[in-house]
């Protein structure tokens, strides 16, 4: 049985170019998301095609077991889960307190932090018996910094963040390798800046930003960071950092 990287937020973005590229490097890519089943099926496709292994399943993580589950199925199916890449949002655009519904903030918990915890709980105590494994958990500059606006968000990722030191300290010293990775600035990927800003506006942005300018995170890259955070060597591991454009401006000068 290949190793398994397990994606759970497999868009045509961060997620999905980083179970093709760990798919590249001899890993099964299992690619999980919330909807969208023949878009999931045109990944797959192309990985299997660059002459990968990779399946997928739709995956509702806010639901009861589902994680869980699907955890063990993959155990017993596919084979071991080395990697787990996070990278679920809980992004739902900038909205006042008022704005902010209850059901909107707790959304925003239960897949940020909660739906993390549950991942964790269900693979970490696999990897802790074979004493080794990588978590790559996708975060955002609201983790670090709470902007107007973004009251669900940054109180979802900033304990997205801090639940990552916790499952650090305890199976950093057991073998297991957690790197919360900051993606300070905009995204070059159209299922997730592309919604939020309309086709319109996301094609501007990268014809003045993006493209050849490099101003925009590309997601290629972003999953050749996150390829090189998981062969690491455990003298040197790198438990957080910040990724954003040459151009960007930092979060702490913004």
């Amino acid at each position: 049985m290949k190793p398994v990287c397990l994606v759970i937020g497999a868009g045509a973005g961060i997620g999905g170019t980083a179970g093709a590229r760990f798919a590249l490097e001899g890993y099964h890519a299992v690619l999980c998301r919330r909807s969208d089943q023949p878009g999931l099926d045109r990944l797959i496709e192309g990985i299997k095609a660059d002459g990968g292994d990779a399946s997928g399943f739709l995956l509702n993580a806010t639901q009861a077991d589902t994680i869980e589950t699907m955890v063990a199925d993959i155990e017993r199916d596919i084979g071991p889960i080395e990697v787990v890449i996070y990278n679920l949002g809980a992004q739902i655009g900038d909205r006042n307190l008022a704005d902010t519904s209850y059901k909107a903030f707790e959304m925003g918990w239960r897949l940020a932090t909660l739906g993390l915890f549950r991942a964790a709980s269900a693979v970490c105590p696999l990897m802790e018996q074979r004493g080794r494994g990588t978590f790559i958990v996708t975060s955002a500059t609201a983790a670090i910094r709470g902007n107007a606006g973004q009251h669900s968000h940054a109180a979802a990722m900033g304990g997205r963040r801090m639940l990552c030191q916790s499952l650090n300290a305890e199976f950093g010293p057991k073998g297991i390798h957690i790197a919360h990775v900051l993606i300070d600035g905009p995204v070059d990927a159209p299922d997730t800046l592309g919604k939020m800003l309309g086709p319109e506006q996301f094609q501007a942005l990268r014809e003045t930003r993006g493209l050849e300018n490099d101003g925009l995170m590309l997601p290629a890259k972003i999953a050749d960071t996150y390829l090189h955070l998981a062969q690491q060597h455990r003298s040197t591991w790198t438990h957080e950092m910040d990724l954003r454009s040459f151009v960007g401006i930092p979060w702490w000068n913004d």
